[in-house]
């Protein structure tokens, strides 16, 4: 670890199989903390490469419980985080919006981090039980079309890092692991970013992964479509900017889009979405976010107009609500 500090100060970046095993010297308790808190510091000082970040995914996921599901394709939707604008759980929503259209969702989450309600917060008060049994998840995949990893039971390597993140006042490399150490190793993944500094670095590690992907940005600092404004998504396909009013869509208030100061108040918005019974707003920006994970899961074949009608009719027609309570019932 001297040597890896060295080559830090020294302004040198470090390959993807030296970063997989640090993580997995981390894992090991092979690094006194100091160590690790230097080398967290360098590399947010300087800025994580491609290599860097693909290399510490390959030790968490190496060290971590795999979520080997029997499907051919599948995608996880997921934001980064961070963007602390407490919105309700928009991609979680999406997920099952988009299973009740027929495909298949591996979705990873956690607690909430700088929110109210985090993915896993909201499946938990609906009576869920977290679990890493593989058979009991390919049965959700399966019956319901959709399977909720909670993180904490997959990547036993964060449990190491725990006291040391809390303990720094910035973010650091393992702020940016969440959204690609999904276990399932999902071949889709459509990604919110709250910048496009973060959509550049994702882009590249995807490419890198050979996976099918999308990533979208609100221009006003979202990690999500917002429709509160413009918004970007790079894709395997495309890169483009997009207006609310170019997908049909009216521009969102910010405030329709906050998720309630308790966890309960967030869970009424979710139920609300999927029962066909939300305010307009909020109803569209799932739309929205469901809709780029179908173009992504079509492999960008159908348009986004169609992808929307898709989302739109799993709503409609009760699909995503019945889909929703097949997993409650699978999962409790």
């Amino acid at each position: 670890m001297k040597e890896i500090l060295a080559k830090l100060l020294n302004h040198e970046t470090l390959s993807r199989e030296e970063m997989k095993t640090i993580l997995i010297g981390i894992t090991h308790s092979e690094y006194p903390n100091e160590q690790i808190t230097a080398l967290l510091t360098c590399l947010q000082m300087r800025g994580v490469t491609v290599d860097e970040l693909l290399g510490f995914r390959d030790g968490v996921l190496e060290t971590g419980v795999p979520a080997i599901l029997k499907a051919d394709r599948y995608i996880d939707v997921v934001g980064t985080g961070g963007d602390r604008k407490n919105t309700f759980n928009i991609s979680t929503t999406a997920c099952f919006v988009i299973a009740g259209a027929g495909y298949k969702v591996a979705k990873h989450g956690n607690y909430a981090a700088t929110s109210v309600s985090g993915a896993s917060n909201v499946i938990q008060h609906h009576g869920i039980k977290f679990t890493d049994d593989i058979d009991r998840l390919n049965r959700s995949l399966d019956e319901a079309g959709i399977v909720y990893l909670h993180a904490q039971l997959f990547a036993s390597a964060m449990k190491f890092v725990g006291p040391i993140r809390k303990a720094l006042p910035f973010p650091t490399i393992f702020n940016l692991l969440g959204p690609i150490v999904n276990p399932s190793r999902p071949q889709c993944q459509l990604l919110g970013v709250a910048n496009l500094d973060q959509m550049r670095l994702y882009s590249s590690v995807y490419q890198r992964l050979g996976i099918d992907y999308g990533i979208v940005n609100s221009v006003d600092g979202y990690d999500e479509i917002s429709l509160t404004g413009n918004f970007k998504v790079t894709t395997n396909n495309y890169e483009r900017v997009f207006r609310p009013q170019d997908l049909g869509f009216d521009i969102a208030r910010p405030e329709e889009l906050v998720g309630g100061a308790t966890e309960e108040e967030a869970a009424a918005i979710f139920d609300s979405v999927l029962e066909n019974r939300a305010l307009p707003a909020q109803k569209n920006i799932v739309l929205a976010n469901a809709a780029f994970g179908i173009q992504v899961l079509e492999k960008g074949q159908k348009s986004i107009e169609e992808c929307i009608d898709i989302a739109r009719e799993s709503i409609d027609s009760g699909s995503a609500l019945r889909t929703f309570r097949k997993f409650v019932e699978l999962n409790s």
